[in-house]
């Protein structure tokens, strides 16, 4: 049947929209493939905002070098802070 070319517009459309989605998902699912398969053979790595681990005789240091706690009272907390948890090895 002829239509007069009435409606054939909406057909062109759809057509040309279901193209595009076509490639799209074509495209979508190529880069998907290769970033899996990219990452396949490596190990994950550090997290990478991990927060430094900090020692209670690295902040005791920290705090006589800006000269909150005179050298005293910094021996005296590290010679306690020592005994509660034995020497460390390599010393600071």
């Amino acid at each position: 049947m002829y239509w007069y070319g009435h409606g054939m517009g909406w057909g062109y459309g759809l057509m040309m929209i279901s193209f595009l989605v076509f490639w799209a998902l074509v495209i979508v699912a190529i880069v998907l493939l290769v970033r899996h398969f990219g990452r396949a053979g490596q190990q994950p790595g550090p997290a990478p905002h991990a927060p430094p681990t900090t020692t209670a005789e690295q902040l005791l240091a920290e705090r006589f070098a800006r000269g909150d706690i005179d050298e005293e009272e910094y021996q005296r907390r590290l010679n306690t802070l020592r005994a509660a948890t034995g020497p460390r090895q390599g010393g600071a």
